[in-house]
């Protein structure tokens, strides 16, 4: 093998790596923004759970008359 079929090898293999890179990065940042969206989600629950809470005791929560 060539010196210079070793140098084409290597460049095809950085390119390669290059792409994979790029690949997991963009992974990342999706799996980052939809993290973010989950904890917004539940700390708009948090606060739902909270006002409910608060506002006494939930009719669905209730024994029904028979017990």
């Amino acid at each position: 093998m060539s010196q210079e079929d070793r140098f084409v090898d290597i460049e095809i293999k950085l390119a390669h790596q290059e792409d994979l890179v790029e690949s997991l990065n963009q992974m990342v940042y999706q799996q980052g923004r939809r993290i973010d969206q989950l904890d917004a989600m539940v700390a708009k629950l948090a606060e739902h759970i909270r006002n409910n809470a608060q506002s006494g005791p939930n009719p669905v929560n209730d024994r029904p008359p028979h017990y």
